[in-house]
């Protein structure tokens, strides 16, 4: 069965959080959500989730104790050791026979050695690490992460996407919200967000493919083309270009143009 959301509008208040948003959330495949600040992504997940917000449109949801969710911030009480936390976890979720793939995922998150170690004295990455753990425990039809490698180093990066593969391989239907554009890339499915609305949905090469116009590497910003950053260069777009096709453009280009776009931003 696939998870997901579909015509889902959120308000707080007098604010639009989300609109009209529709995403599929596949067994076995990986979904990235992408967006800046404000776009949405976290209370995209948190209705993902299964956590309570007024709302209209429709959630598709597995049953009670059948999510795994790591918020963007929080999760993890100070007060508790690591191997608390996933006892708190297995009685909270009744798993019986828990204690080897708790071992298990201590080991693939690099906290084996800590597990007597109160949650407050670990720092911000294994605290994501641990968070991650406790989420994979149960073993969940849908796991649901938000910015979870987020403080991380990049070796930690690259063993808790190994657990996030794992968990698609297993067939739990995974949704991670990021802010590394490389990440999303890794994804079978990206949709992008930007002040509530979705910009872009699809495999990360077809929306590559379907942006407009040129993305060039220049020496410095052009005084007609729409420039930022590239490590000590810049890239340009040119909205009337020719379209160079996949190879020459990233995602993190084609999210960039993606937002002018929606921003009125074009010459």
């Amino acid at each position: 069965m696939t998870w997901g959301a579909q015509h889902l509008i959120v308000t707080y208040g007098e604010s639009l959080a989300l609109s009209d948003v529709s995403v599929e959330c596949t067994p076995g495949e990986v979904l990235a959500v992408v967006g800046g600040d404000g776009a949405g992504k976290s209370t995209l997940l948190r209705a993902l989730a299964g956590i309570r917000m007024r709302h209209t449109g429709t959630l598709s949801l597995p049953g009670p104790g059948l999510t795994g969710y790591v918020p963007a911030e929080g999760g993890i009480f100070a007060d508790l050791t690591v191997d608390e936390h996933l006892d708190f976890i297995s009685a909270a979720y009744q798993i019986s026979d828990w204690q080897a793939r708790a071992r298990d995922l201590l080991i693939r998150t690099d906290l084996v050695e800590f597990g007597d170690r109160p949650a407050g004295k670990l720092s911000g990455g294994q605290r994501r690490k641990l968070a991650a753990a406790m989420a994979l425990l149960p073993q969940p039809e849908l796991l649901v992460l938000d910015e979870v490698t987020t403080g991380v180093d990049p070796v930690s990066r690259l063993g808790l996407w190994r657990l996030i593969a794992g968990a698609a391989a297993a067939n739990a239907a995974v949704v991670f919200a990021t802010s590394y554009l490389d990440e999303a890339e890794r994804a079978g499915q990206v949709v992008l967000l930007h002040e509530g609305r979705v910009l872009a949905a699809g495999p990360p090469a077809a929306i590559v493919e379907a942006m407009p116009g040129t993305v060039t590497d220049v020496d410095q910003p052009g005084p007609a083309r729409h420039s930022w950053r590239r490590g000590r260069r810049w890239r340009a777009w040119d909205p009337d270009g020719r379209p160079a096709g996949i190879g020459r453009v990233s995602l993190e280009d084609a999210a960039i143009v993606a937002e002018l776009i929606a921003t009125g931003s074009t010459p």
